[in-house]
């Protein structure tokens, strides 16, 4: 178990947090736009940990909360966040938490069955959000929700993960030679 906050423990939070706001602001342009915001939330998670990325995403939404613009689109406040795709961004935190599941994660098919895991149950609260949320102006089923807000992203996102495993393992590995 970790000792109480270091500077150095807070610095790696807030990096993570800061590195996931520039990410979201990162839109890579295609038929239907993503950004690389969930390739910072798996390389936060493999890098901190579960608890810290934890930590860091929740940062990272209070900011958006406050109104800071850290959100996809240089957005920010309660309206995103609570919004019909504000699920998709509590869902962060579903897949840091997954990682708190005590595994070998010094395997990496492990690493990879807990990332993909949160990924879908990210995917699952952020779709039942969207589909509560827009149900309150107009109908919204599952197969419309799915082909808008998952279908679309799902090759992507696991490019992400894909990405941020080697990433996220040779940062992890530099930070605790620097420990040292």
């Amino acid at each position: 178990m970790k000792k109480a906050f270091s500077a150095q423990r807070l610095a790696y939070i807030a990096l993570a947090a800061a590195l996931t706001a520039v990410c979201a602001w990162i839109s890579v342009p295609a038929p239907v736009p993503f950004t690389l915001q969930t390739f910072a939330v798996f390389a936060s998670v493999l890098i901190l940990g579960g608890r810290d990325s934890a930590i860091a995403i929740l940062v990272y939404l209070f900011l958006g909360a406050v109104g800071l613009p850290v959100f996809a689109g240089f957005k920010g406040g309660p309206g995103v966040l609570f919004g019909p795709t504000g699920g998709y961004l509590w869902g962060f935190l579903i897949i840091s938490l997954l990682y708190l599941i005590p595994a070998r994660k010094n395997s990496l098919l492990i690493r990879v069955l807990l990332l993909a895991a949160g990924f879908a149950a990210c995917y699952a609260f952020g779709t039942a959000w969207f589909i509560a949320v827009y149900s309150r102006t107009s109908p919204m089923g599952l197969s419309k929700a799915l082909s808008l807000c998952v279908l679309p992203f799902i090759l992507p996102d696991l490019a992400k993960l894909t990405l941020a495993l080697p990433v996220g393992q040779r940062v992890r590995k530099a930070l605790h030679s620097l420990e040292k």
